[in-house]
């Protein structure tokens, strides 16, 4: 292994696998693994076993815009920069979501293909049941699929990768990819 992909769930890491697939790269024989780290509090412990105090692997990441904050002070502890914004993580390779992967899925496959994958699953009556909850009436369509998403994103995130159109793939999966 020469390098490595910090994620932070299961979800994250079917879709970089995908999506790399879908590129026509083998990350395992490129030496590179893609690593769930079990929440993006974890990142320290990462970085210290895979990071230049470690065993000194090329490293790259994604995270959720709602933890930017852990995967900065982490890379910071770190000792790969300080004061670090979003362009400054991502010159180290780490990449943020906008708010979620989920989120940057459904919007690039888009409101149709994704309501699609969800009759292929065999999942419209829940969605629909899901629509009618009180909380998510007033939502849009593209933030009901988002957060129907949440409880299905390890089963999900393949198969909106799978869907993606190549030339409209979310920045930060590209990003990370690209860096290893």
């Amino acid at each position: 292994m020469n390098a490595v992909i910090l994620v932070e769930g299961v979800s994250d890491q079917r879709a970089l696998e995908g999506l790399a697939r879908r590129r026509g790269r083998e990350l395992e024989s490129e030496g590179v693994s893609v690593v769930p780290i079990g929440g993006a509090h974890a990142i320290g412990q990462y970085l210290e076993r895979f990071g230049p105090s470690g065993l000194d692997l090329r490293l790259a990441g994604l995270c959720d815009a709602g933890e930017e904050t852990a995967f900065a002070r982490g890379l910071e502890r770190a000792g790969l920069g300080t004061d670090l914004g979003r362009a400054e993580m991502e010159a180290l390779g780490f990449y943020v979501c906008d708010s979620d992967l989920e989120h940057e899925l459904v919007r690039a496959v888009g409101v149709d293909a994704v309501l699609q994958i969800i009759d292929d699953q065999g999942e419209r009556g829940p969605f629909t049941t899901f629509q009618k909850q009180p909380a998510k009436r007033a939502l849009g369509l593209e933030e009901q699929l988002w957060r129907f998403m949440w409880n299905r994103k390890i089963r999900y995130a393949t198969l909106l990768v799978d869907a993606l159109d190549l030339d409209r793939v979310p920045r930060p999966l590209d990003g990370v990819l690209a860096h290893v």
